[in-house]
Order: C-alpha cells, then sequence, then structure tokens
C-alpha cells in the first residue's frame, strides 16, 4: 500500500475479476450446493456398496461424490462397518506416507485484519483482541525462540490488511529463512494468508515459500455470505480460487480446508472433495497437497464459537476424518493443536500425516512468552511442548519428520502427487526423516525422548532391507553424531 492509499481503496484493488471469470463454466463454480444436497439425500449405504467403497479407497482411488456421500449416509450404529472404515484409514496413511509424522509450528506474524468474519476472534469489529503486526527484530526474535526449541518447517500466518500485504508477506519470509542458531535454521516456511492475485504468487514462489494454504471455512454458499458480511473475504469466489491462482503462479504445493462448525458436516466434506477435484483437473491430477479439518473453539470476544448450531462432537469429527482419508487417499491430513491432546490421542491412528507441537498463536508470544489471550485467534487446547509431542509419538511407534528435502530436490507437484496415488511417499520419504529426526534428537531432545527416538530410529533401520541405501543412510547417521547437519538423500 502507497503512502497516499487509503484502506478502502486498498480493498478495492485487491480481487482480479478476470482471474475468477476464467475458471467458471457458464459462469457457476464448481461448488453446486442443489448437487451436493441432492447427492446427500440419494444416498445409499448398504454394507455391500460400503465394503466395495472401503476396498476402492484401500487402492488409493479417488473416490467419487456419490460414494463419499455413501459414507457420510452410513449410521453411527453400524460399528462393524465403521471399525472396517476406521482401520481402513489408517492402512491408507501407512501404505502412502508409512510411520512418519510431519510437525510443524505456526508463527503468527500479523492479526491485523480488514475482514469481519463473524466467528474469528481477528474480525475488524472485535474490540477485545490486541491488534500487533511483527517488527523485524520482533520476528526475528520469534524465529530464534522456535529454532532453539528445535523446529525447522513453520506455517507462517497473516491476516488481510495493507500493512500485512505480499510484500510484507515476501519480506517476513525472507527473514524467517535468514535467521539462524546453531545448527537450526527454518527449512520450509508455507504460508496461511489471504487470497492474491497470479502476480503476487508468483512473487511469492520466487521468495521460495513452501505450501499455500487457503481455507474456504465454509463451501455452503448462503452461510458464507451470512458469516462474511463485510471486507475482502466476502468475495467467495476469489477465495474459493486462490489455490487454482497459485497453482497457475507455479506454487510447489497448495492445502486446503473447512472449519468444521459452521455448516453442516455433511456438506463441507463433499465441498472438500469437490474442491480437491476440480484443482485435479485443471492442473494435470495435481491436487491439494494437505486437507486440514479444524473445529470451532472458543475465542475471545467471539459468542458465535460456542453458540452455533452446527458444532460437532468428538463422535461425529471421528467419522469426518476417516471419511476424508478414504474420500482422497492419498493427500496429507493435518490435525492442529486446536484438539485437546485426549483428542488427538483418539484421531492419530485415522490417517493424520502432520501435527502441530509447542504452537503459540498470539502475535509475538514465542519470545515474550505471553500467554494472554487477547492476542490469540481462538484458544488452543493441546499445549504440549515440541519435545512431549514427540516423545509421544516415538511412544506409539511414529517417527518424526523435519524433511524438506522433497522441496529443495524439486519433489513436488506433479512429481508428489504422482507417488503419493502410488503409495511410495513413505520410501521416498523415509530415508530423510531418518535423518532430520536424528538433528533433533542430538540437538535438542529430553534424555527421554532421545531415548525413546534413538530406539525407535535403530528399530525402524533394522526394519529396512539390505540396499545400498540403508548402507548409505547408516552412514549419514554416523556423520550426523559426529557433527555434521543437514544431509539428506
Amino acid at each position: 500500500m502507497t503512502a497516499v492509499q487509503s484502506t478502502a481503496e486498498w480493498i478495492g484493488s485487491v480481487i482480479k475479476q478476470n482471474e475468477i471469470d476464467k475458471y467458471l463454466v457458464n459462469g457457476q463454480d464448481f461448488i453446486d450446493d442443489r448437487r451436493i444436497e441432492e447427492q446427500l439425500k440419494q444416498a445409499r449405504p448398504d454394507p455391500a456398496r460400503i465394503k466395495d467403497i472401503i476396498a476402492k479407497a484401500l487402492d488409493l482411488q479417488r473416490l467419487d461424490p456419490e460414494e463419499t456421500a455413501a459414507l457420510i449416509a452410513l449410521s453411527p450404529r453400524e460399528k462393524d462397518l465403521w471399525q472396517q472404515i476406521y482401520a481402513a484409514a489408517g492402512t491408507i496413511k501407512n501404505k502412502v506416507y508409512g510411520s512418519r509424522i510431519v510437525t510443524f509450528a505456526p508463527l503468527y506474524v500479523s492479526n491485523l485484519c480488514v475482514n469481519d468474519c463473524l466467528y474469528c476472534g481477528y474480525r475488524s469489529s472485535n474490540t477485545k483482541i490486541r491488534r500487533k503486526r511483527l517488527s523485524d527484530n520482533e520476528l526475528r526474535a520469534e524465529i530464534q525462540a522456535l529454532v532453539s526449541a528445535g523446529h525447522k518447517r513453520l506455517i507462517m500466518v497473516y491476516g488481510e490488511h495493507p500493512l500485512s500485504d505480499v510484500d510484507y508477506i515476501a519480506h517476513t519470509i525472507q527473514l524467517a529463512y535468514e535467521t539462524k542458531v546453531g545448527n537450526g535454521e527454518i527449512r520450509r516456511a508455507n504460508i496461511n494468508a489471504a487470497p492474491l492475485s497470479i502476480d503476487q504468487l508468483r512473487l511469492l514462489k520466487d521468495i521460495g515459500i513452501g505450501t499455500y494454504q487457503v481455507f474456504q471455512e465454509t463451501c455452503h454458499h448462503a452461510t458464507y455470505r451470512k458469516l462474511h458480511p463485510r471486507g475482502i473475504k466476502a468475495d467467495y469466489r476469489w477465495r474459493l480460487y486462490a489455490l487454482h491462482r497459485s497453482l497457475e503462479a507455479g506454487a510447489d504445493d497448495v492445502a486446503i480446508g473447512a472449519l468444521f462448525g459452521l455448516h453442516d458436516w455433511r456438506f463441507e466434506i463433499m465441498g472438500l472433495l469437490y474442491h480437491a477435484m476440480d484443482l485435479e483437473h485443471h492442473f494435470g491430477g495435481v491436487g491439494p497437497h494437505t486437507i486440514s479439518f479444524p473445529r470451532l473453539v472458543p475465542a475471545v470476544g467471539t459468542p458465535f464459537c460456542t453458540h452455533s448450531q452446527h458444532l460437532v462432537d468428538d463422535d461425529t469429527m471421528e467419522r469426518v476424518i476417516a471419511i476424508l482419508r478414504l474420500s482422497v487417499p492419498y493427500t496429507g491430513m493435518i490435525l492442529t493443536c486446536r484438539e485437546s491432546a485426549a483428542v488427538r490421542d483418539r484421531f492419530l491412528e485415522l490417517g493424520v500425516t502432520q501435527l502441530d507441537f509447542g504452537s503459540n498463536i498470539g502475535v509475538g508470544d514465542y519470545s515474550t512468552h505471553d500467554t494472554e489471550l487477547d492476542k490469540q485467534q481462538f484458544i488452543l487446547q493441546d499445549t504440549r511442548s515440541l519435545d512431549e509431542g514427540i516423545r509421544w509419538l516415538a511412544q506409539r511407534g511414529h517417527l518424526t519428520s523435519f524433511c524438506t528435502a522433497g522441496y529443495r530436490c524439486g519433489r513436488t507437484g506433479h512429481y508428489f502427487m504422482d507417488i503419493a496415488k502410488q503409495g511410495k511417499v513413505h520410501t521416498m520419504c523415509m530415508p530423510n526423516a531418518i535423518l532430520t529426526f536424528q538433528e533433533y534428537l542430538l540437538d535438542y531432545a529430553s534424555p527421554a525422548t532421545r531415548q525413546a527416538g534413538e530406539a525407535l530410529i535403530a528399530d525402524t533401520l533394522a526394519g529396512m532391507p539390505a540396499t545400498p541405501l540403508k548402507d548409505r543412510l547408516q552412514q549419514y547417521v554416523k556423520r550426523l553424531r559426529h557433527g555434521e547437519r543437514d544431509l539428506y538423500v
């Protein structure tokens, strides 16, 4: 934003209608509310059909909308079939991704926002939130705190505001990559930011952003209009096609998500599936790198979060996650600290591939240890440290990965999607997961976590077939233990 440009002028300059219209079909977007509602109404969840659908998902084939609707329609009382679905969800995850769990941390860089989303603590009309945008020195302090804890992957989060525009985003990403602490550094900065134009997205691609994450929040048109009364976010289609523009601009990966609790969970699952399908249609089979499924949780000054008629309970959420895993079997799935430790323990084996730990969502709070809620978008439920989370995962047989080698070697986009659909991600990524896990254990882990982690690495190596790759990996582990860093295959 220029010095003479007002906020209102900036808002008016953001949306590029031609970058929406090019993707419409007969003037319509890919979310057809009536069609989805009819598919849900006509769904046939008879046992034989459900078993066929499970078999298709186990073969790593994306489900059709009618098949996903059948899973949605299956009664919770069909406990035997649901147990088969849950088991299939875990099998699919292990078949594609192995025992790896990717770990990251959210970094809130600015909570200034021109939008007025009724469910968000950062909405412009909320007077109970302290507004802040990190300065360069404050951002360096945040990165140093995160790196000192062992983090190497971030999701950097920005409100939509002229003071946190694309130039600010690009500048802060550069600072994140430049900040080092001893052996530690940030090797992958993903972003959760407002929808941007194709030219702006090309700028961020050149800077080196990782995955570009934009959640539609709700795909239901009428609900979306009601919950987004003002601001740029009020334009449903500008947001809906944000990830299309990102892939057109050459982004490595994109990520979709819905905020469960805004509208009927059944509709939102279908919306996520249609979003994945449309991305694949336009970009040669490349869909979302990850799907997120956060639930509404309390936020300061935001009564909607506890009063919504569409809140999703734990039993229903268990079904939601399993259905999503079967519907798009080759896509990563993120379960965040919005959920409690007990809930994440319950849901982990349903196909989750990414978790955050040691998270703080107050702007500037990693370095200041400010735990006041009036800078946070919502209230976190799982407050375990990264070390505690990694130990918990290791004790359950899951190997924590901080790997970013795939991105630095160009194994993204079509390359990644192809191997994911073949169920080979674990084959490619497990060696580098072991190496980054070993780095963490050497540099940051508590004695208890290092003991659990070293045992898991030993078991993992022992279970690998004798190949030149295994020999190379064992040599790299030895080199790490002698002080080298950032070794990858």
